[in-house]
């Protein structure tokens, strides 16, 4: 097959060729965009799910989307060593370009109270080559956004933002990657600002992309996130949506998968979007010919799955300590020993328990606590709920038990 027509693309956030099985959420937020620009209540979303199932590309046509109904939008990925403020700021200065607003008084104002929230990171006495701001040339505001305090100063922010975007008939979107990295004070200062927004009627809505504990962090910051929020699970595809992935592509360059392919194929990947695009790349460069066959896609399945456990699983693990490193193994060791044996609970995300793989590593659990917090802030594992971990990645206990 011709290897500069492979319409496969696997890669962090890039949209695949056909973005298949997540029609029901494209749906429901042309609705939600249409509900908040007429100033109807609205739960802002969020996206939640393991590594690979999607969620950046998702998160990025839905801004999509609300670029096309003429809202301002804006996007960055948290940081766990990084504040909200910064980030933040030049996220709504793009939004606020894009709104269009025809009266230059309001959208200055509204710009200084932008340029006054970023510059309070720096403190009111910084010098001037630390006072950052996103480009904007106004002078920042006084005593708007500037108390120091983040809770109080992201509301008054997103109050100014979302009354400009009312005094045009549109919305502001603000698309948050890694929702699961903001810090504490930013994560409780962001809810109440959704709350305030949202009991205000202004058109202004927070649509955030994380790991599976992320509505777990909202919760722990405010009471009223679970009513707050639209919670969304994106997870791997079904077998129908799969093979259009697959097939929709090549279809449209002349090419097909027999019904045998798109089976193995789905055994493969499990359904996993990241892996659909990754076997497609290898199989398509491969294949000699169409259709392409089972026979092909065994033979491509060896490559596909060294590419992977260098580009997407090894370099993960690279990023593990030795001691890390074994707590991660011992955690794949417990998930096979509790499938083989039939003792405990395989969850549908591979929970383990802590204890368990404490008892598999010969250690107490107090012990292995400073692996266990490290591999958690790497962002390797995470706790749905106490007591229990998973991995953030599908398919890397597979990966760990073929290290040896």
């Amino acid at each position: 097959m011709d290897p500069i027509r492979n319409p496969y693309a696997p890669g962090a956030g890039q949209r695949p060729p056909e973005l298949a099985g997540r029609d029901e959420q494209l749906r429901a937020f042309d609705v939600v965009l249409e509900r908040v620009a007429k100033g109807r209540p609205e739960r802002s979303l969020v996206l939640t799910g393991l590594r690979g199932v999607g969620k950046t590309v998702l998160l990025n046509a839905l801004r999509s989307a609300a670029v096309r109904k003429g809202w301002g939008t804006g996007k960055f990925e948290a940081r766990p060593d990084q504040s909200l403020r910064r980030p933040l700021s030049s996220a709504l200065h793009q939004a606020v370009r894009e709104l269009g607003h025809p009266e230059e008084d309001p959208v200055d104002h509204v710009l200084g109270v932008i340029r006054s929230f970023a510059q309070r990171e720096a403190g009111p006495n910084a010098k001037l080559r630390e006072q950052w701001s996103p480009g904007i040339e106004v002078p920042a505001v006084r005593g708007r956004a500037d108390s120091g305090d983040v809770e109080i100063d992201l509301v008054e922010l997103l109050t100014d933002v979302g009354g400009l975007a009312a005094d045009v008939g549109k919305g502001v979107g603000i698309f948050i990657d890694e929702m699961q990295d903001l810090g504490p004070d930013d994560v409780s200062a962001l809810c109440a600002a959704c709350h305030e927004i949202s009991q205000s009627g202004l058109p202004v809505i927070v649509v955030g992309a994380g790991l599976p504990h992320l509505p777990a962090v909202l919760s722990a910051s405010k009471s009223y996130s679970e009513r707050l929020f639209s919670y969304q699970r994106i997870d791997r595809l079904t077998r129908e949506a799969a093979d259009r992935a697959l097939q929709a592509p090549a279809a449209e360059e002349d090419a097909e998968f027999d019904e045998t392919a798109l089976k193995e194929m789905y055994a493969a990947t499990g359904g996993y979007p990241y892996f659909i695009q990754a076997y497609g790349k290898v199989v398509w460069d491969l294949a000699p010919r169409t259709p392409i066959t089972a026979a092909d896609v065994e033979v491509a399945a060896p490559e596909a799955e060294r590419e992977l456990a260098v580009g997407f699983f090894g370099s993960r693990y690279e990023r593990a300590t030795p001691a890390e490193r074994d707590y991660l193994k011992a955690m794949a060791d417990v998930a096979v020993q509790m499938t083989e044996t039939g003792q405990g609970r395989i969850d549908d995300i591979g929970s383990v328990a802590t204890a368990d793989v404490a008892v598999m590593l010969g250690k107490k659990p107090q012990s292995l606590s400073p692996a266990r917090d490290a591999l958690l802030k790497k962002g390797l594992i995470y706790s749905s709920e106490r007591g229990l971990i998973a991995f953030t990645v599908p398919h890397f206990g597979r990966y760990l038990r073929q290290q040896g």
